[in-house]
């Protein structure tokens, strides 16, 4: 029964809203859009005093009894929800969980060729009258009047090139003689079939058409199929497009559009592919106790930890095949752009059609197109980065993050979540099964795996027996000693001599782009340092430039030091570029390959390349950690691991943890197709526990000295920690900001009386204090990732809100993410 005086009501999530004021805002549904406005469809709202137009999505729709005067709806934007329930779910679980903004959660489930822009113009209302207009009120209104002469809409008057006229404009919306117009325009437009049917005036009497023969031929052609595209008319029956518009001209025909997916894989599909792989006794137990899991239709977590070479992917194979059979969908999560085209290749010749791509170097058209193609139902299989676990599957059976540990599964910029958190939860609503999958899982993984939260699955030996690369450390200070001042150790070199004259391939993992990596002055010995960022340039041969790897900034070369005008400089460092150049003097007749950031712009270079290095066009690959994981070469029985060292300081708790995956990972690159694989990896700390616990690949050993380390500091997976950010144009305003910061939680814990545990440090200035003109403050949390630790979190940033001389400050949370 509805209450007395109750109106429909909508909470539209309106887009581009602060932190502190972001909340569900209610608006009235005017008769003329209760069909149309409802849950999950995007809307234009006016919002703030000047009613100024806006983007939003509707949250939900009730009927209530305002307490106060509600502004209504301007109009609707969707035919029908963009947003699924589930995903709606998700927008709610993303905010309470990574303290973002419904905007923030929105634009990152919803592909950005949907995202909408709101134009707003002004047209000239119906019976309205020039009485009691000034002077330049009735020159607006003729020059109006003159622009609109014999049309409707599509000539309006917009503000954004006259501003000087909006006092007018809003005088003459008072008097009812013009009106607001919003307009929302998609910024990529959905790709559509331009298809032809008979009307219903035709059909019901075709006799009062009188047609020619060509025409007859079409009609003949639609009578027998109901409808056909534009293109397929025209070469079936041998017609140009003027016959068809004269036909609907003459209402014989009408046209629609349909959408229009493109069937990628389709070519490549191989039937009964999947069938001709077989599985070892080992994977065998692993897909078997899957297997159980998947049709008990409940949700699972395993972790599957399988060396390198194991056979992880074979096993993902027959999981997912096993999951379509059962009329469920699968998604397989990578995390590197440089894996999907070696992977969707061999997934396209398994599966066919039915598998899609969703990642960043796509264009906006195609994310868009595949957003659509699996809303549609055509895409039974996902494979991505990151954002593809938002993917639009309604029916999940499987998810598996391959490489599950890798930190580029953590979103940097809100909402800053976990891509294992976000798998978690939909793994709950479709009650479907998570497979983490490394060969140098996260130590938390391992952790939770170790207490029974997760299931643990093993591999612990190659497919097929094959043994694992034999790594040899290499003491760079010997070398040094022997007068060796390149970068290259004497036995590297002869290995890769002798993988040359055996026609095998190299790779070797620098993970340093660019030439040189600093340039200094000799008088000041001050480095040239990026304005923007507190870290200095890097200088690229190619280009005889200096580069900043953070904000991107290049500069030419100085003739004198800014610092004191010298003019002679240091080049120091060894790059990327450098590497490829030196091993070109070294081995003259090898064909080399440089993959980094650098030589990567182009969205097809990862295919290209990699397809190019796998048909042994080149010896051998230099690059960066794109190079490291997941894929694989049969050819490569050499891989060379050069200044790795830094890495282990890099201020971050989790650098031990990611040299020893990185260099488990890319060691493992060599010896996976029946030949003897060998690894060189060169450090001046050869006695350092961790290189050798990675050179032996021993992940065990690694996890208990990790755990014990963090046991004693109070690190994750032992606690959660939180990091807030402060930055801001201003040292000065960013570092008042932190202590203010700092004195909110001390007044907030003293409100609250908070009884769980917290540890806070800081505030301090980050690891990398400026970049890209922003100075950078952070205060770290520890404490327990729980509904009342975040809301306690969340008072904190809404309580900056009240610090109005802040308001150029940036302030966000991030939960568990990097604190250097």
């Amino acid at each position: 029964m509805q209450k007395e005086n109750a109106v429909r009501t909508a909470k539209v999530a309106v887009y581009n809203i602060a932190f502190q004021a972001d909340k569900p805002f209610s608006y009235i549904i005017p008769d003329n859009l209760y069909e149309t406005a409802v849950c999950g469809v995007r809307v234009i709202v006016p919002f703030g005093r000047g009613g100024k137009k806006r983007a939003g999505l509707i949250l939900s729709v009730s009927e209530e009894v305002p307490g106060m005067k509600l502004k209504a709806l301007a109009s609707v934007v969707d035919s029908s929800p963009v947003v699924s329930e589930e995903m709606m779910n998700m927008i709610i679980w993303l905010k309470e969980n990574t303290f973002c903004t419904y905007y923030d959660a929105v634009r990152t489930i919803l592909p950005s060729g949907m995202n909408i822009r709101v134009n707003e113009k002004y047209r000239l209302c119906e019976n309205y009258s020039h009485a009691d207009l000034s002077e330049e009120e009735s020159n607006l209104v003729s020059f109006l009047e003159k622009a609109s002469s014999g049309r409707e809409f599509d000539e309006l008057l917009d503000t954004s090139s006259s501003p000087d006229k909006a006092p007018v404009i809003e005088s003459l919306i008072e008097k009812n003689v013009i009106e607001t117009v919003s307009e929302a325009n998609q910024k990529i437009n959905d790709r559509t079939l331009r298809m032809i049917k008979l009307t219903d005036g035709y059909i019901s009497s075709p006799a009062a058409f009188r047609l020619t023969a060509k025409q007859q031929q079409v009609v003949r052609l639609l009578e027998e199929n109901g409808s056909a595209s534009e293109k397929e008319v025209c070469y079936i029956c041998s017609v140009t497009a003027a016959v068809l518009k004269n036909l609907v001209k003459n209402g014989v025909t009408e046209q629609f559009s349909v959408p229009d997916y493109r069937t990628d894989g389709e070519d490549e599909y191989e039937p009964g592919a999947v069938d001709s792989i077989v599985l070892s006794e080992s994977q065998n137990r692993v897909y078997g106790r899957v297997q159980e899991k998947l049709t008990e239709k409940k949700p699972h977590c395993f972790l599957l930890h399988g060396v390198t070479g194991s056979g992880k992917t074979s096993v993902f194979i027959k999981l997912i095949e096993k999951t379509l059979s059962e009329g469920r969908q699968a998604m397989l999560l990578i995390p590197e752009i440089a894996l999907t085209p070696q992977i969707v290749r061999q997934f396209r010749r398994l599966f066919g059609g039915t598998v899609s791509v969703i990642h960043s170097s796509l264009s906006l058209g195609q994310r868009l197109e595949e957003y659509r193609k699996i809303s549609a139902g055509l895409s039974k299989i996902v494979i991505g980065t990151r954002s593809a676990v938002f993917a639009p599957l309604d029916n999940i059976g499987l998810i598996i993050m391959d490489e599950e540990g890798e930190h580029s599964y953590k979103s940097d910029s809100a909402p800053r979540y976990s891509t294992v958190s976000v798998a978690k939860e939909r793994c709950r609503t479709h009650g479907a099964v998570l497979l983490l999958g490394s060969a140098t899982p996260s130590v938390e993984s391992y952790y939770y795996a170790q207490k029974g939260v997760y299931e643990l699955l093993e591999l612990n030996e190659r497919f097929n027996r094959s043994e694992l690369p034999h790594v040899e450390i290499v003491d760079m200070n010997a070398e040094r000693a022997q007068g060796n001042t390149t970068e290259f150790s004497d036995v590297l070199v002869g290995e890769i001599n002798a993988n040359l004259e055996a026609g095998e391939q190299t790779i070797l993992l620098l993970n340093r782009r660019g030439y040189h990596t600093f340039i200094s002055c000799t008088g000041c010995s001050n480095p040239l340092y990026c304005p923007n960022c507190s870290i200095p340039y890097t200088y690229h041969k190619v280009n005889n430039s200096l580069v900043c790897h953070y904000c991107g900034s290049i500069a030419p070369l100085p003739d004198e030091c800014p610092s004191c005008g010298g003019t002679v400089f240091r080049q120091m460092g060894f790059g990327t570029q450098k590497m490829e150049e030196q091993l070109a003097e070294l081995f003259p007749k090898a064909r080399i390959l440089r993959m980094d950031a650098d030589t990567t712009f182009s969205r097809y270079a990862y295919e290209k390349n990699f397809k190019d290095f796998a048909d042994k066009k080149y010896d051998i690959m230099v690059g960066t950690q794109m190079i490291g994981k997941g894929l694989d070469f049969p050819d490569v029985t050499l891989v060379g691991i050069l200044s790795i060292d830094k890495s282990l300081f890099s201020g971050d708790f989790r650098s031990y943890e990611r040299t020893f995956s990185l260099i488990t990972q890319v060691a493992g690159r060599s010896g996976r197709g029946g030949k003897k694989g060998r690894a060189y990896l060169q450090t001046f700390m050869p006695d350092h526990y961790l290189l050798n616990l990675a050179a032996h690949q021993n992940y065990r050993g690694f996890y208990d000295e990790e755990i014990a380390l963090r046991r004693t500091l109070i690190f994750p997976p032992l606690c959660d920690v939180c990091v807030i950010g402060v930055s801001s144009v201003s040292d000065t305003s960013a570092s008042a900001a932190a202590s203010a910061v700092l004195g909110i939680v001390k007044q907030l814990v003293a409100e609250k009386k908070i009884k769980f545990p917290l540890r806070v440090l800081g505030p301090a200035q980050s690891g990398i204090a400026k970049i890209n003109g922003k100075f950078r403050y952070r205060l770290i949390l520890k404490c327990k990732n729980n509904r009342e630790t975040r809301e306690f979190i969340r008072d904190v940033l809404l309580r900056t809100a009240d610090y109005r001389e802040f308001s150029n400050v940036n302030i966000y949370a991030d939960m568990n993410g990097d604190i250097i």
